[in-house]
């Protein structure tokens, strides 16, 4: 059985209700507003098309080290589990296997992407290729999945982060088809990921919501679900600044309905 500790001197926990299903969802999809990962600036270029060919083969040598050892971070979950969380456990058990066996797998059609971006996939596995904030993204993954309360982790890698995938891609496949010519086959990665993730993060949404039924594990879930969203904000601002900025600089950017609160806007100025 998962130990759950109190909050050490976290007093604001305490003072908190319960809350329902439906304020819980409410506060958990409040938790990641206004910090999805569309309101970066590699994203906007990416959308509107500014971005060369180069700069998405940059973005697939970074990303295959994010979402590749998804299944990994399952696992640790999965391991974790209590037995009687059974539906959780065989969700977390059906996700690997979709991202791992089931069809394709998913880090070859990443590969696929890759290539017809220009890179090899030599090039996209080596972990020489990814930034320094790439690599804290998939630490601060791992480190979650090892050592969180296993719903939290739930609430942190497929509330916070997962469920954003579908939002993403919407907004950037079309363009990748329209501006760049992809064929179907080259961006196939998007397309299965606009539907399996929304299917994925609202099965984590309902484990979380089901399972986290306390004050103390409610207020962890909402806390982790905003990290989690600030680090993907933070990974993706920082492919703008480390392979973009010099080529396109923010001023021909239309950030104008990003609406970056103050306590965000320091993540996509750094």
């Amino acid at each position: 059985m998962i130990e759950r500790p109190n909050l050490c001197g976290d007093r604001s926990a305490t003072m908190q209700k319960l809350m329902n299903h439906v304020e819980f969802r409410t506060a958990l999809e409040n938790a990641i507003k206004g910090k999805s990962a569309n309101k970066a600036p590699f994203s906007i270029a990416w959308a509107s098309g500014k971005l060369s060919r180069a700069h998405l083969a940059s973005w697939a040598e970074n990303h295959y080290h994010y979402v590749g050892p998804f299944a990994d971070y399952l696992g640790y979950i999965y391991a974790r589990m209590p037995e009687q969380y059974q539906e959780a456990k065989d969700f977390l058990l059906a996700n690997m296997y979709e991202e791992e066996i089931g069809g394709d797998r998913h880090t070859d059609l990443l590969i696929r992407f890759a290539e017809a971006c220009g890179t090899t996939a030599a090039r996209v596995k080596d972990p020489d290729n990814m930034t320094a904030t790439t690599r804290g993204l998939q630490s601060w993954c791992y480190s979650v999945a090892m050592r969180e309360d296993p719903i939290v982790a739930v609430a942190g890698l497929v509330v916070g982060l997962e469920s954003q995938v579908p939002s993403i891609y919407r907004k950037q496949t079309p363009t990748l088809r329209e501006k760049y010519k992809f064929t179907d086959e080259e961006v196939e990665f998007f397309d299965l990921h606009i539907v399996s993730d929304e299917i994925h993060g609202e099965r984590g949404y309902q484990i979380v919501l089901e399972h986290a039924n306390t004050v103390e594990l409610q207020q962890r879930c909402l806390k982790i679900c905003e990290i989690g969203a600030q680090m993907r904000l933070l990974y993706t601002t920082a492919l703008y600044h480390d392979y973009v900025a010099q080529d396109i600089p923010l001023s021909e950017l239309d950030m104008a309905e990003t609406r970056v609160p103050a306590e965000e806007r320091a993540l996509l100025q750094a």
